[in-house]
Parts: C-alpha cells; structure tokens; sequence
C-alpha cells in the first residue's frame, strides 16, 4: 500500500515568546520539524513526506536543511491562510496512486514507532490517536463551572490517517470555522472515526515550557 504523510508546519512562534516560527527551533541541537520529518523516515523510508510550510519560510527551511546536511526526501507546499487550507495544498502535492494519508503536526517530533505502527497499518478508513486525560476536567456554563467525568474523554493526538479517498473528498467541503483537526473534517462527511493508542511523549510543542520537556525526553529523563 502506497502510504504518504503531510507534515503541517504553519507556526509562528508567538506562543513560544520567539520571531524564530517555533517548527526551525532547536530540540537537542536540531530543528523540532527536522526531527519530525527524521521520526516518519525512520518508520518508513519509502512513505511520501510532504512538509508544508508559509512561502515566507520556505528558504529557512532550504537553509537549514543544508545547514544540517539532511538529505531525506521530500516535497515541500505552499501553506495557506487556514490550516484547512494549508492540508489542501499537501494533498494537491501528492500523487494520485497514494491510498493511504496522514496527516501529523509538525511539532509533534516524539511520536513513537508504536503509534506510527497502529495507525498506518490499520486496514479502518480514518484512525485517530489519543491517549486518556490524567487531569481533573471542569466544564464551563453559564452557571458557572462543574466537573465532568474524565473518563468520558480522550486527549488527541497525530498523526490522523485515511484512505485517501476518503480525505481528498473530505477537503472539497468548504471551509467551515469548526473544524478543528482532520478527523473533524472527516467526521462532517457522516464517517466514524475509529481511535487507537497513542503516546504520552507526543507533545505538540507549543509553549517555551514544552521545550523543556522536548529537552527532557531527549535526554533520556523519566516523565
């Protein structure tokens, strides 16, 4: 089965309190969406990477692929206003004979191999990862607030992955200001959306405090 994975990277850095967008910065001496794309190589050399990005940083991503000698293949797009609109794009770069897509968080370098496995290898035609939420939920109302039963809920995670069937018809809805991820849009089409395990490292990095995280689990320290 053919398989390919569109690696969004849109950030701008704003949340990490940087002008360097937050996908170029350095995790253990490399660039977090460098890291990214290294995770889905090693998983599977022969998988179609498309990594798309504003064309405002575009040749920061040529420079600093030069800059740390990467030679791993794969397309870059052109990102667009939304990131509804900037998965479109990846998907319009991909050949026609893929039949299967994933869709994955730039920022998200620590996805495990085992959760690359259960997704890509699962024969369901839209499969999501999440893991389960540890913390106490209260939900806000126009009361005030109550607590909810966690249990009722999951964290999610990427990558999302399709039969790309499934996803190119999903991406020629319009636009709409509810969809949140992939499996949003998916879902709008009446498919159910089938779940499996993810991993806890698989932090989208977001935060100067995630960073120290990221440094962390590179480093080997227990979480």
């Amino acid at each position: 089965m053919k398989r390919a994975t569109i690696i969004v990277a849109g950030g701008s850095g704003q949340r990490m309190g940087s002008a360097l967008p937050k996908q170029f910065m350095a995790v253990g001496g490399k660039p977090v969406l460098l890291r990214t794309i290294e995770t889905f190589y090693t998983f599977d050399p022969q998988m179609i990477l498309v990594v798309v990005l504003p064309a405002t940083q575009i040749d920061v991503w040529n420079e600093l692929l030069i800059h740390h000698q990467s030679s791993i293949p794969h397309v870059v797009a052109e990102g667009g206003a939304t990131r509804f609109e900037s998965v479109k794009n990846g998907i319009n770069a991909l050949p026609e004979d893929v039949e299967l897509i994933g869709v994955h968080d730039g920022v998200r370098p620590f996805v495990s191999m085992d959760t690359l496995a259960r997704c890509y290898s699962n024969a369901k035609p839209a499969i999501v990862p999440v893991i389960p939420m540890y913390d106490s939920l209260r939900q806000l109302t126009e009361m005030g607030n109550n607590s909810v039963d966690r249990s009722s809920y999951v964290a999610v995670q990427t990558p999302q992955v399709f039969s790309a069937s499934l996803l190119r018809q999903a991406y020629s809805q319009p636009y709409n200001v509810l969809y949140t991820d992939d499996a949003s849009v998916v879902e709008a089409l009446g498919e159910c959306i089938e779940l499996t395990e993810g991993n806890r490292e698989n932090i989208k990095l977001t935060t100067p405090f995630d960073l120290i995280i990221a440094e962390g689990i590179i480093s080997g320290m227990p979480l």
